[in-house]
């Protein structure tokens, strides 16, 4: 072979980077893992690196690209198995099980993540945000009838319920969205509730006359939606919901859970995180209110 063609025998970090495609400043951090064995210094006090070294590199690189972490490459390279025992030929078969699991559960993410986009650009707000089972309650309402608000509401009872409790709620603002009186009259009690700041006195008369106007206000509505129908429509969504979540023995034991999804909390401990800035007037009509459910219940 011509002089002029012969290959070096060692090469530099930076030529020795370039080969591979990656960098110097990786390759030294490939050093001070033990992921590649410190070369011999040359008379300039440089790094060489020869054929097995590059070698190495190259293996390196494709399985970095592959998503392999550096530590099981390392581990793969230095005692010939990979982690959990994996006695393959090249020391990285329970590395490979690994990745393609933690692949799958990435995937299954981006569609998750893409769902919610398809569904935020298909209803031009933020109900794309909320969970399938939710936004398909809301489908088919006037554009512009729900407001932020009760999006917002939604959205901590999603957190709170989960998504089952959360579309029954939404039960509520579809009735509210398609009759213009019970919204404007909901909107009049939402005023009065919030005028009960701290400047009222938690006996004044007006915070028995407002609890007693939430109360008349929830029973109209009630009447409104079993009226229209709706509540059948809650039946048939609880029924759907049973076929793609069948209860388990926990989910009976905790009736306040409405069968939440893995990972929200129960209601108590979101109760005492979730902060609502309610005066002790306006936290004594809420008392009074629920106070009145009860009597019901104990003359029906």
């Amino acid at each position: 072979m011509h002089p002029s063609f012969m290959p070096p025998r060692q090469v530099k970090i930076g030529d020795a980077a370039a080969f591979a495609g990656s960098t110097p400043r990786a390759i030294r951090h490939y050093h001070e893992i033990g992921l590649l064995p410190e070369p011999e210094r040359g008379g300039d006090d440089r790094r060489r690196y020869g054929y097995e070294d590059m070698i190495r590199l190259l293996w390196i690189r494709k399985m970095a690209d592959a998503g392999i972490a550096l530590g099981d490459i390392r581990d793969a390279f230095t005692t010939g198995t990979a982690p959990d025992g994996a006695d393959s030929e090249d020391g990285i078969t329970g590395t490979l099980k690994r990745l393609e699991e933690n692949l799958a559960e990435q995937e299954a993410e981006v569609r998750r993540q893409r769902t919610a986009v398809r569904r935020m650009r298909a209803e031009g707000s933020r109900m794309g945000l909320l969970s399938d089972f939710v936004t398909q309650r809301l489908t088919g309402l006037p554009e512009g009838s729900l407001r932020q608000a009760d999006l917002d509401t939604l959205l901590v009872t999603e957190r709170m319920l989960g998504p089952l409790g959360a579309a029954f709620q939404a039960t509520r603002f579809i009735a509210l969205a398609t009759h213009p009186a019970l919204r404007a009259e909901s909107d009049r009690i939402d005023g009065a509730e919030a005028a009960l700041d701290d400047s009222v006195a938690v006996d004044d008369p007006r915070v028995a006359h407002v609890a007693a106007e939430r109360h008349a206000f929830e029973n109209t509505l009630m009447a409104v939606i079993e009226e229209t129908g709706l509540d059948k429509d809650d039946d048939a969504l609880l029924d759907a919901w049973d076929t793609l979540h069948p209860a388990t023995a926990d989910d009976e034991a905790d009736l306040g859970s409405c069968r939440r999804e893995a990972g929200s909390m129960s209601l108590a401990e979101a109760n005492s995180k979730m902060p609502y800035d309610f005066s002790p007037a306006r936290q004594r009509c809420v008392e009074l209110y629920f106070e009145l459910l009860a009597q019901d219940s104990l003359t029906t």
